[in-house]
């Protein structure tokens, strides 16, 4: 008859090694996993800076009509706004509508220049001016995976209106 002592021992020398098979077949998988939530964490926040951006360049540009204009002072502040994405690049465009003093919004089409659209409203109305900035940015990817770019065009867009 086998006493428990005996069986309890013959278990421990049949498992010995199982605790390592196990650890060898999950480990792979697990290292996976992390590196793509830190992949993924990466670019989350590279895509909240890019967008981020747009909004900084809508601001500036939301100031006046004669910042609405500069182009340059535009994609200077979308870029002081994420310091830590390279190559991000701001385009700012444009959109008009005439209020009536009644508040009424008649879509004026493109304002190409700012100062051609300022006379174009009937005499009681105004020009109403909004600002779109896009913003974009290539991001290489930290791990180049099969099946998974190695880089990642990230996108943002911010519309205001502009001040008087």
């Amino acid at each position: 008859m086998k006493t428990p002592c005996t069986m309890l021992r013959r278990n421990r020398r049949e498992n010995s090694g199982q605790a390592f098979i196990e650890l060898a077949l999950v480990l792979p998988i697990f290292i996976l996993l992390l590196v793509g939530a830190a992949e993924v964490g990466r670019l989350a926040y590279a895509s909240i800076e890019v967008s981020n951006a747009a909004h900084a360049g809508a601001v500036y540009a939301a100031q006046t009509h004669t910042t609405a204009q500069d182009a340059a002072n535009i994609q200077l502040a979308a870029t002081r706004d994420a310091p830590d994405v390279t190559s991000l690049t701001a385009t700012a465009t444009y959109s008009c509508s005439c209020e009536s003093s009644t508040g009424v919004m008649t879509l004026s089409g493109s304002c190409t220049g700012i100062t051609t659209a300022v006379g174009s409203c009937p005499s009681p109305s105004r020009i109403i001016l909004y600002v779109q900035v896009t913003t974009a940015a290539p991001v290489d990817t930290l791990f180049h995976l099969p099946g998974i770019p190695s880089t990642v065009t990230l996108r943002g867009f911010a519309s205001m209106r502009a001040e008087q």
